[in-house]
């Protein structure tokens, strides 16, 4: 039905950038939300931000908040973490993640990619 396929993952020093992507692909009817999720090994998958596509209203965790900025381009049907400023405790795996609905749960995963953020 749907696809995601990330990239953008990699090494980075404390205080530098990267930038996350993830296209999707299949049938998505333009209600629905994307959105970004991280996970350590032994650790709770964590939020870290969301956008709704038809409206761009974005949301960010308050531990990224002022530092990643979420975006999304509806002619490549690709969302974007841009993640600056990055700390180690940023260290993780990353997740986009598509919500069919704005108003149920994300329901599409893509296949992660990793962090590392280095001191």
């Amino acid at each position: 039905q749907v696809q995601l396929a990330e990239s953008g993952g990699g090494l980075a020093q404390a205080g530098g950038s990267l930038r996350l992507s993830c296209a999707a692909s299949g049938l998505i009817f333009g209600r629905d939300a994307r959105g970004w999720f991280r996970q350590a090994p032994g650790k709770e998958r964590e939020f870290v931000a969301s956008i709704k596509w038809s409206s761009g209203t974005t949301y960010v965790a308050d531990s990224v908040k002022g530092r990643f900025t979420i975006s999304g381009d509806k002619a490549s049907n690709t969302v974007y973490l841009q993640m600056n400023s990055l700390k180690p405790e940023d260290t993780d795996v990353y997740y986009c993640a598509l919500a069919t609905s704005v108003l149920g749960p994300f329901d599409y995963w893509g296949q992660g990619t990793q962090v590392t953020v280095s001191s």
